[in-house]
């Protein structure tokens, strides 16, 4: 092979090698950028069941803001424990939608409705929420048709419920005589949240504790964010592998509705 050969056959590879490192330095730029912005300003949620109905419904794909009550190491994929507390703590207001850490394991993403602050007294009596010993305003509504999940659909009390700081939200409630319906007085902890479901008869929250699988208190350093949109949402019937149903199945109605 002559000089001039070997030249340009050196000359090919070395560029193919260069194109293929500025290949990889894309993708990892690519990614670097893609975990900064999930770790620091938005993560997209899919609700996986209807304890937030009928403010979230099952096959809503929500956005949450991560920076809304500052950063602990759940911020961060996985929740590696390389630092405790939060940084730039935000104290989070009562009615806000949040996405937390379950605090039994760590892992585990749970979305639920702040309801108790620390130092607060939390109790439902006949259905009532009540906090610290006062009773929250619930105004009666026309019931609804839900889907139980069990292949038959029932009807659902449903309760525009008022805070004492004035957010407003519907409840569903399915009779007074309910598992958590009355329920002693929760004294939420220092540095604690207490969440409850919209759904209020079908929802594992903090009234129910860890060792019976609910929530329990939840630590300030376990709050992940602030759910802020309802990007898009599918019915139950949507696939990844039947892409017509991406449309069929799809609830437009409830594209790019902001949670309050």
């Amino acid at each position: 092979m002559s000089e001039h050969a070997q030249s340009a056959e050196h000359s090919e590879k070395s560029g193919a090698v260069n194109e293929l490192i500025e290949i990889v330095k894309t993708v990892v730029y690519a990614l670097l950028i893609a975990l900064f912005l999930r770790v620091v300003l938005f993560q997209p949620f899919t609700i996986p069941s209807a304890s937030m109905e009928p403010t979230l419904l099952e096959g809503d794909y929500i956005i949450v803001s991560k920076y809304s009550y500052g950063w602990s190491h759940h911020s961060i994929p996985f929740s590696p424990p390389i630092f405790h507390g939060r940084i730039f703590e935000r104290t989070p207001t009562r009615g806000d939608i949040i996405v937390f850490k379950l605090p039994r394991d760590g892992h585990t993403d749970y979305i639920k409705r702040l309801i108790g602050l620390p130092g607060d007294h939390i109790q439902v009596k006949g259905g009532v929420l009540f906090i610290n010993d006062k009773a929250v305003p619930r105004t009666p509504m026309s019931p609804e048709m839900v889907d139980t999940g069990y292949g038959f659909s029932r009807e659902v009390e449903r309760f525009r419920e008022t805070l004492p700081n004035g957010k407003t939200y519907v409840t569903y409630d399915f009779g007074p005589d309910g598992q958590e319906d009355d329920t002693g007085v929760y004294v939420v902890p220092e540095g604690h949240y207490f969440f409850m479901g919209d759904n209020r008869d079908n929802s594992l929250d903090s009234r129910v504790p860890p060792a019976e699988e609910g929530v329990g208190y939840v630590p300030a350093e376990n709050l992940v964010g602030k759910a802020q949109i309802i990007l898009l949402s599918w019915n139950k019937g949507v696939s990844v592998f039947k892409p017509w149903t991406w449309f069929t199945d799809a609830r437009p109605g409830r594209f790019f509705n902001i949670l309050k």
